[in-house]
């Protein structure tokens, strides 16, 4: 799949914003004690996507009710869904000047309940966009740092009516961002969650 950068300034994919707060101190902090053992960008990278992968757990999985959305929340609370926990990488790659975009899947439970999956893709030097999904293993999960070949959580299966949206935001997408910022705990937020983009 042809990935589609929907801003054309590179910049954008640097930037801070509410979400992607990557000037606070948690993040900041988190940035600080990953680059001390890790200095050249795809190094920083690769380590920065395994702490979002493997300390913040998908709070599907933990069974935590409360919803993060913004980037030093999920990595205070070391909580949050795929989407929450993209905005958690995503600000900690930005923090050392990877450029980082939002990108979506649309997955179904072999047909049925379809949801929108939130993930990253990163643009390292002399690379093209790669995406990454910080959700988080489990059983049947293998999801990996990789930037030849895709290792998602879950490979979409046209099917079942599955998805893979080939654009890159700048931004979360406004309708996942709003589901997640209104929503009262996580079982309030499985109804809010866009079906589509």
């Amino acid at each position: 799949m042809e990935l589609i950068q929907g801003n054309p300034d590179l910049s954008a994919y640097l930037a801070a914003s509410e979400v992607v707060d990557h000037e606070h101190p948690v993040v900041q902090e988190a940035a600080d004690r990953l680059s001390r053992e890790h200095s050249d960008a795809y190094s920083y990278a690769e380590a920065a996507y395994l702490f979002v992968r493997d300390t913040v757990p998908h709070s599907a999985d933990s069974g935590n009710l409360r919803v993060t959305w913004r980037a030093s929340d999920v990595l205070a609370t070391r909580n949050g869904i795929c989407a929450a926990k993209s905005h958690a990488l995503a600000a900690l790659l930005r923090a050392r000047s990877v450029p980082t975009a939002f990108c979506y899947q649309r997955l179904t439970d072999d047909g049925a309940n379809p949801v929108v999956h939130g993930l990253v893709a990163v643009k390292l030097p002399g690379r093209a966009w790669a995406r990454l999904d910080p959700r988080g293993n489990k059983a049947g999960i293998d999801a990996r740092f990789s930037l030849d070949e895709e290792r998602l959580a879950w490979p979409v299966r046209p099917e079942f009516n599955e998805v893979d949206y080939p654009v890159l935001y700048d931004e979360p997408h406004p309708a996942v961002l709003s589901a997640l910022r209104a929503a009262r705990d996580r079982p309030h937020l499985w109804t809010m969650l866009p079906s589509e983009l």
